[in-house]
């Protein structure tokens, strides 16, 4: 495609890209979800299909119906991300040696301090929206073992979609959140590992494709006075329920992404069969689609 849909002013190119994503996105939830036998091992039609979606939407549903017996799961979960170029972790503090995150409810220890290791609601976000340039998270995979026993819905949307949503609206929202200084996350100390205080822009472009770092939370934020009522403008979208998607990840689903926008919902957890997934968080953007 010629030109810079991205930039401000390029109209034309814009207006091409935008009315290509509009025809081209997923309609329904289930639009998104593909059956594969077993992640680990996708046959070429499952890649294709997966990469189908991928392009459409930045995101796809994956839904296991013949997973290897005895296999690990996490280790399948890497597989999957190798087949569409995910091999970066990010090794966060909480992830397990093997970089690969278990989200569980922990009664005690370092992750019960935070709110995905709990049954309370998670807001909009886009995953290591604190993190620095160089360790971005560009790619992620969602995998469940278990549901919870009741709750547990997660919300999506493609940052693409919001993108036009607010350009459409005025190109000056747009303008506001690019600035290199849109949104502060403020440092933080952690048993022995220090984050330092993290500013960046909202919307940007990496290699020519459209990202987003964001989190809804309203304290520990710091916004410029530019991007605040832009801020405010992206919450309002979000809260319209406008082209989102709304499911619950079932036993051997999962979900397969750009780091898009999503939430959890409030959950009940059964400790007898306890909700599990695994999050494999990527410094890389998913190739080959």
């Amino acid at each position: 495609m010629s030109g810079n849909p991205f930039a401000l002013d390029d109209a034309s190119a814009y207006g091409r890209w935008r009315d290509r994503k509009l025809t081209d996105k997923p309609k329904a939830l289930t639009d998104l979800v593909v059956e594969v036998g077993d992640m680990a091992a996708l046959s070429p039609a499952e890649h294709a299909a997966l990469g189908d979606r991928l392009r459409r939407a930045n995101m796809v549903i994956y839904a296991e119906t013949k997973p290897a017996p005895g296999r690990d799961d996490k280790q399948a979960l890497a597989a999957l991300g190798r087949a569409f170029g995910l091999v970066s972790l990010d090794r966060n503090h909480l992830a397990d040696d093997d970089g690969i995150t278990p989200l569980a409810v922990a009664a005690d220890g370092p992750r019960s301090r935070y709110i995905p290791y709990t049954e309370r609601p998670i807001a909009w976000h886009s995953d290591g929206y604190y993190n620095p340039q160089h360790a971005r998270v560009r790619g992620l995979i969602l995998h469940c073992v278990r549901p919870a026993a009741a709750g547990g819905e997660n919300r999506l949307m493609d940052p693409e979609l919001l993108y036009i949503a607010l350009r459409e609206r005025d190109p000056a929202l747009i303008a506001a959140l690019m600035r290199p200084d849109a949104m502060t996350i403020p440092g933080n100390e952690d048993e022995g590992m220090t984050r330092p205080a993290m500013t960046g822009p909202v919307f940007f472009v990496e290699d020519g494709r459209l990202c987003m770092r964001y989190t809804a939370r309203t304290r520990s934020i710091e916004w410029h006075p530019e991007a605040a009522a832009a801020a405010q403008v992206i919450r309002d979208i979000l809260e319209s329920g406008a082209e989102l998607f709304t499911g619950l990840l079932q036993p051997g689903w999962g979900l397969l992404c750009n780091n898009v926008l999503h939430t959890r919902e409030r959950f009940t957890d059964d400790p007898a069969q306890p909700r599990l997934l695994y999050r494999a968080r990527y410094h890389d953007a998913i190739s080959g689609v």
